[in-house]
C-alpha cells in the first residue's frame, strides 16, 4: 500500500527523527518509537469489512501516597500496525516482566491483554500467564463483553506494569480468557490512554498514574504518527512514529503548541470543534460541538448531516453501499482539501489521508463517515486520518489537547521505511504505586467493547 521503501533512506535520517532526545536540545521523559503494520494486498472486501467494523464499534465505543522519582531522558522502541489503520506500542506486565504489544488508544481508558487460558481462540499472540508472576492479584471482577464484531470474557486483575522505563505496581488491567477469533493476533491487547472516568475497571489508567504522581518531568504525552497509506509498496510493518511520555520533542514540530482546554470533566480527550472547510467552502458546525481526539480510530466520524455536507462539496461523490454503508465514494482523481479548527489555529488534512481506500480503478472511499453517538458524548471522533498531519500533545493539567505543525524531520519519516525495531523490556528508571480503589465486583460488561475499535479493525483485515 506504499511505494518501495529503501533501507538507505532510514539510515540517512537524523537520530532525533525517532523522537530520541538529542545532545543539542536535551529533553526529559521517555520516547517510544511506534511501528505501523500494513496489509499487503488491497482487497476491496477486506477494506469493506474494516470500514463496517470501524463504524459499528465506534458507535458502541461512544454510546455509552506515591513514591516518585524524576527520570532522565531516553527512548524505547515499540510496535504498531496496518496501513495507518492502527498504531501500537509495547509494555511489560508481571514479575518477572513479560512484554506485550498493545494498541495505543486515547479513546478509552482500560488496559487488557489476552490470558494464557485463552487457548487457540487467541491465536498466536503472546499471552499473559498469571501463575508466572509473583506480583499478580486477581480482583475477582467478572468480565463479559458483547459487541458487534464478536465477544470477549475475562476478569479484572492487578500487577506490575512497565512502559518506557516507568514502572507502576498494582496497576489494574483485564485478563481476557475467551475471545472471538477475529479479535486476536498480532497484538495481545490494548492500552487505554483516556481519563479515569471512562475506566470500567474503576482504576486509574497507567498514563494518569504517572502524570499525577510527578513521575514525569512534564505531565503530558506527545504523539507523532507516520503516513504510509499512499505508498502502494509498503511492507506489513513500517516505522509508525513516536510516543513521548513526560515531555514534548521539539525536533518533531515547529512553532508553538496550540492547546485547547477540555470544556468540562475529563473523560475522552474532547475539545470544541469550531469550524471546517472542504474545498474552500465552510461546513456548518453547531455551537457547542465537541470532538474526541482518538488515536484508536483510523478515520473521522461525524453526524450524518455534516458528513453529507462535506461530500456535497466534492463533485460526483455519492453514498457508498454494502460494507461501506455510512461512507461515501468519490473520484480518485479529485484532490480533496479539508481544514479543521478547534478554536485556535487551523489545521489541514492531507488529501492522501482523506482517501481511506480505493474501491475500484476510479473510485475511492473517503475517510469521513457517518456515525451517531450518545447524548453527552462528543459528536465527532477525530482519528488518525487527522492526527498524522500534526504533532499531538495530551496534557494532564490543565486538561487539554495541543497540536503543532510537523517539522521537516517528522515529515521525512512518512514513507521512509527502515529497520523495524523489536519490542524489548528496558531498565526501570522510576517506580510508582497505583493507589486508586479497585472495585472487586464491578461488572465490566460492554466496557472493553469500547477498547476493540482499533483492535477489531486491525484483525478483520
Amino acid at each position: 500500500m506504499i511505494p518501495l521503501i529503501f533501507l538507505a533512506s532510514f539510515f540517512v535520517l537524523p537520530a532525533d527523527a525517532f523522537g530520541a532526545p538529542t545532545d543539542v536540545a536535551p529533553v526529559s521523559g521517555q520516547t517510544i518509537s511506534l511501528l505501523r503494520r500494513n496489509q499487503s494486498p488491497r482487497d476491496v472486501t477486506e477494506w469493506g469489512a474494516l470500514a463496517r467494523s470501524q463504524r459499528d464499534n465506534l458507535i458502541v465505543k461512544y454510546s455509552g501516597s506515591q513514591t516518585t522519582q524524576k527520570r532522565s531522558s531516553g527512548y524505547n522502541l515499540i510496535v504498531d500496525q496496518l496501513y495507518d489503520s492502527s498504531y501500537y506500542g509495547s509494555l511489560a506486565i508481571g514479575t518477572p516482566a513479560v512484554s506485550f504489544d498493545v494498541i495505543l488508544d486515547t479513546g478509552s481508558s482500560d488496559l487488557w491483554v489476552v490470558g494464557s487460558s485463552c487457548g487457540t481462540s487467541c491465536g498466536s499472540s503472546p499471552s499473559y500467564n498469571p501463575s508466572s508472576s509473583s506480583t499478580f492479584q486477581n480482583l475477582s471482577t467478572p468480565l463479559n463483553i458483547q459487541y458487534n464484531a464478536g465477544y470477549a470474557d475475562g476478569y479484572g486483575a492487578q500487577d506490575m506494569v512497565q512502559m518506557a522505563g516507568f514502572s507502576v505496581s498494582s496497576q489494574g488491567f483485564a485478563v481476557v480468557d475467551v475471545v472471538s477469533p477475529n479479535l486476536t493476533s498480532p497484538v495481545s491487547g490494548l492500552l487505554g490512554l483516556a481519563w479515569e472516568s471512562l475506566a470500567y475497571s474503576g482504576q486509574m489508567p497507567l498514563w494518569q498514574t504517572l502524570a499525577s504522581s510527578n513521575t514525569w518531568d512534564s505531565a503530558l504525552f506527545g504523539v507523532q504518527l507516520t503516513r504510509y497509506t499512499n505508498d502502494s509498496t509498503a511492507q506489513q510493518l513500517e516505522p509508525g512514529g513516536v510516543l513521548n511520555m513526560g515531555y514534548t520533542n521539539s525536533s518533531l514540530y515547529t512553532g508553538s503548541i496550540d492547546y485547547i482546554d477540555i470544556p468540562g470533566t475529563p473523560s475522552y480527550w474532547y475539545i470544541p470543534l469550531t469550524s471546517m472547510t472542504v474545498q474552500g467552502s465552510s461546513i456548518s458546525i453547531a455551537s457547542g460541538t465537541t470532538a474526541a481526539i482518538d488515536t484508536g480510530t483510523t478515520n473521522i466520524a461525524g453526524p450524518a448531516s455534516s458528513i453529507q455536507a462535506i461530500y456535497a462539496q466534492i463533485p460526483n461523490s455519492q453514498p457508498a453501499t454494502g460494507e461501506y454503508a455510512g461512507y461515501y465514494s468519490f473520484p480518485c482523481s479529485t484532490t480533496v482539501n479539508v481544514e479543521l479548527s478547534f478554536g485556535g489555529a487551523t489545521w489541514s488534512i492531507s488529501p492522501a489521508d482523506f482517501s481511506f481506500t480505493q474501491s475500484s480503478s476510479t473510485e475511492c472511499i473517503g475517510a469521513f463517515f457517518e456515525a451517531s453517538t450518545d447524548t453527552g458524548s462528543p459528536s465527532w471522533i477525530i482519528g488518525d486520518a487527522f492526527l498524522k498531519n500534526v504533532y499531538s500533545v495530551f496534557r494532564y493539567n490543565p486538561p487539554s489537547v495541543g497540536f503543532a505543525n510537523l517539522s521537516s524531520i517528522a515529515i521525512a519519516e512518512n514513507g521512509a521505511g527502515g529497520t523495524v525495531p523489536s519490542a524489548t523490556i528496558g531498565t526501570v528508571s522510576a517506580s510508582v504505586t497505583n493507589t486508586s480503589d479497585a472495585p472487586r465486583r464491578h461488572a465490566l460488561s460492554a466496557s472493553l467493547s469500547a477498547l476493540f475499535l482499533a483492535f477489531s479493525a486491525v484483525l478483520l483485515l
